[in-house]
């Protein structure tokens, strides 16, 4: 007899997948949490500070633009 792929099998524990499911929801939920907390800092921030040139040409950017023949 052949199983469809979504038909469980018989006599298969599903204590795994449920673990692995929390663990996803767990996981969902710190994120959503780390979002939330962030928001804020990014609201301190001033106008000059946004306008300010971030981009450095660093000896590390310079050595990964060689490797990658940029």
């Amino acid at each position: 007899m052949t199983r469809k792929q979504d038909e469980p099998r018989e006599g298969v524990d599903l204590a795994r997948r449920n673990f692995l499911r929390a663990g996803i929801a767990g996981a969902s939920a710190a994120a959503a949490t780390t979002a939330a907390t962030v928001a804020p800092a990014e609201a301190a921030e001033s106008d000059a500070e946004k306008k300010k040139a971030r981009y450095q040409e660093t000896a590390h950017v310079k050595k990964y633009y060689a490797t990658n023949r940029y």
